[in-house]
């Protein structure tokens, strides 16, 4: 693929976003080769946890905009076909993933790039990553489910004037608002994120799966709803090979032996 590099190694999945000369800024060919990557990874049964990163010197300045600027000149109506028909599938993608993502913002995430490290389960930050949604700078309301993760992420007031005002924040800033994670020394980002990936990786991927499909669910539904469907979700995790493992290895005291069934 041409706008993305995709990587796996035991376990561990990289893809990284591979415009450096234009700041990972997405256009048509990334946006298609990203989600097809996804899915991919999403299907690959060897595959038990993914990175999400930018190469150069930042994760993604958002949407090209000489590409919206094509966009603004034809049929009114058409930026909302566009989210419909191209970002929607990658955001939901990332959400949907049975396997834990981590975003791993290398430097700057701006607008809908910013938008896609929020669908991601972990955000971990360079010291040198810079957040700004930025959208109102261009007239524009936050787009890619930015409306959706930050409010539940922050709270309402802090995502409406991260919104509002499109103001850079650092890493440490991002931090205690509860936006990533994570800080690293940036030259320590990559050693960090691998290890960090293959912690996961080497976890009981279904359980972990099923943790996210709870969660998910409880951000929607009520205590008693999510209590049954909580039980459904134990069900499944119980009969599992890796439900099997974890119990038989507490018992002999010894390291869990995960496969990821």
């Amino acid at each position: 693929m041409s706008t993305i590099h995709y990587t796996h190694d035991n376990g561990l999945a990289t893809i990284a976003l591979n415009r450096p000369e234009k700041m990972n800024a997405l256009n048509q060919t990334m946006i298609a080769e990203l989600t097809k990557a996804l899915r991919e990874a999403g299907r690959d049964t060897a595959v038990r946890c993914l990175l999400l990163t930018g190469n150069g010197r930042g994760f993604s300045a958002g949407h090209d905009l000489s590409e919206a600027v094509l966009l603004a000149g034809v049929a009114e109506g058409s930026f909302g076909d566009h989210l419909r028909a191209v970002y929607y599938p990658l955001i939901q993608q990332i959400v949907e993933m049975p396997k834990p993502v981590v975003a791993v913002l290398n430097g700057p995430a701006a607008g809908i790039g910013l938008s896609i490290a929020l669908a991601a389960d972990i955000r971990l930050a360079s010291t040198r990553a810079l957040l700004t949604l930025g959208f109102s700078k261009i007239g524009m309301i936050p787009d890619g489910g930015a409306n959706w993760f930050l409010p539940r992420l922050v709270g309402y007031g802090r995502a409406f004037e991260l919104a509002a005002l499109s103001d850079q924040i650092t890493a440490e800033q991002a931090h205690a608002l509860g936006l990533v994670n994570h800080v690293i020394p940036h030259e320590q980002l990559g050693e960090f994120s691998t290890a960090y990936g293959r912690k996961l990786a080497a976890g009981p991927t279904l359980a972990l799966a099923l943790t996210k499909r709870a969660m998910q669910h409880g951000l929607t539904h009520t205590l008693a709803q999510n209590l049954d469907y909580e039980a459904h979700l134990q069900d499944i995790a119980g009969r599992s090979t890796d439900s099997r493992e974890g119990i038989t290895a507490f018992l002999e005291k010894r390291p869990t032996q995960f496969e990821g069934k």
